[in-house]
């Protein structure tokens, strides 16, 4: 099942994409209501996983006359297709051709860091340059989304806790990256971790350590790239970092990015992502993630006269 989130006013509703377009899954429960218990949340999907799918596949055929059910995707608004995740868990130099070109050793363990939801971002939507980085990069990343809460999993079992995967962008802001030993300043920056356009549930990927992963700047090609270069896979992240966490329903794991970052070309042929850029990523059976990068523009409040 492929699924999407998107705006109606203030609200973020989901939809359920099919070959006659996107279900509006809350207007068609509405229309059908025989068809029990439907939820209406990304989390409900995610948690009810099988169950929910059945009902909404029955939403589905009921609702294949009633054109007006669903949307182009051209007029939709995107929201995060995960919107609230509790956890967002990221590995660095987790691809060998990348590993090489930042000139660092193949890590003996997965590197953990994290990010916060302040970073989540949606498809189409703009990513602010922040007033004090002159350096931000992209990071084209197969986003993992766990489906069950699960701690100590083995290796064998890891993906049968996963509802799903997405594009995402690990966008980081290297200057402040760099600024210490720890990556985080540069890492969580608002708007910092574009997800979607879909959540696609694991039985329509066959194998996610078999997926080419493609970013493009301004329609340049800048990673071309398959997760079978990963160092460390997606069953062994899952089991390693719920050694140490436990992961919940939503949580995202960002599995790392392959080499093509503006970090690993030659300082003098290093030109950071500006006002205007568009930055897509591409991975085989999630869509396209695209996001246009914008100078932040902070105003300055008037102090009150007292």
């Amino acid at each position: 099942m492929i699924s999407v989130t998107f705006y109606k006013g203030n609200r973020l509703v989901l939809g359920i994409k099919t070959e006659k377009g996107i279900l509006d899954v809350e207007a068609a429960s509405m229309k059908f209501p025989s068809i029990n218990n439907v939820s209406r949340s990304v989390y409900d999907l995610i948690t009810e996983g099988e169950n929910l799918q059945q009902k909404i596949s029955r939403l589905i055929c009921a609702s294949l006359r009633e054109d007006s059910l669903f949307l182009e995707e051209a007029s939709l608004d995107y929201g995060p297709c995960v919107p609230e995740p509790q956890n967002i868990i990221c590995i660095g130099l987790n691809y060998k051709k990348h590993a090489e070109e930042c000139n660092m050793p193949f890590p003996a363990a997965p590197i953990i860091f994290s990010k916060f939801n302040n970073t989540i971002n949606a498809h189409e939507k703009e990513i602010m340059l922040p007033k004090h980085s002159s350096q931000v990069d992209y990071e084209a990343e197969l986003a993992i989304i766990i489906g069950k809460k699960a701690r100590n999993v083995k290796k064998e079992d890891a993906l049968s806790i996963v509802y799903g995967y997405c594009n995402a962008n690990d966008v980081s802001a290297r200057d402040l990256q760099s600024q210490s030993s720890q990556w985080l300043l540069g890492k969580t920056s608002d708007g910092f971790c574009p997800i979607g356009p879909y959540l696609v549930s694991k039985e329509e990927v066959e194998d996610p350590n078999d997926l080419n992963i493609v970013s493009y700047v301004n329609g340049e090609i800048r990673q071309n790239s398959n997760t079978s270069d990963m160092i460390f896979s997606c069953e062994e992240l899952i089991s390693y970092i719920s050694e140490h966490i436990t992961l919940q329903p939503g949580d995202i794991i960002l599995t790392g990015t392959p080499e093509g970052v503006i970090l690993g070309f030659p300082k003098e042929k290093r030109v950071w992502l500006k006002n205007g850029d568009v930055v897509n990523v591409k991975i085989d059976k999630l869509g396209k993630l695209s996001n246009t990068f914008k100078t932040e523009t902070i105003s300055r409040k008037t102090k009150a006269r007292g």
